[in-house]
């Protein structure tokens, strides 16, 4: 059967994860869904549906550019994209610019970066065609 995918998980790699671990459970508040040793993953929206894998990297990063091929930008749509910025901020977590709209994308957006630092935004979709979440 083809289609879209029952679940989703995105990994990262950081050598040594402790740091993003503690992150991610603390900072972020995301519930740890699996305990492997070297790689947790952890719940990233309601429904079971998406997960985020942080495991222990077998080498150094190559860039820290995430628009380059092999690059990244890991993406967490939430409607108060505001309040986590000021929840992220109160945590000490270094962010660059405040919430913008992007007329472009009609997107509402930030952007800050993980212990291993891969890019993360939190951003909120500002136009009608854009799945609701659940649906």
């Amino acid at each position: 059967m083809t289609g879209p995918f029952d679940q989703h998980v995105t990994f990262l790699y950081a050598e040594d994860p402790a740091p993003s671990w503690r992150f991610y459970e603390d900072v972020l508040g995301l519930p740890l869904a699996q305990d492997q040793g070297s790689c947790r993953i952890y719940a990233v929206a309601a429904g079971g549906r998406a997960f985020l894998g942080v495991c222990r990297a077998r080498g150094p990063r190559v860039t820290d550019n995430p628009r380059v091929q092999g690059g990244a930008v890991v993406t967490f749509v939430h409607s108060d994209v505001e309040g986590w910025h000021d929840r992220l901020r109160d945590k000490g977590v270094e962010i660059a610019a405040p919430p913008r709209f992007s007329d472009t994308y009609r997107v509402t957006s930030f952007f800050f970066k993980d212990p291993a630092g891969y890019t993360l935004e939190i951003q909120r979709f500002e136009r009608p065609d854009w799945p609701a979440p659940g649906t």
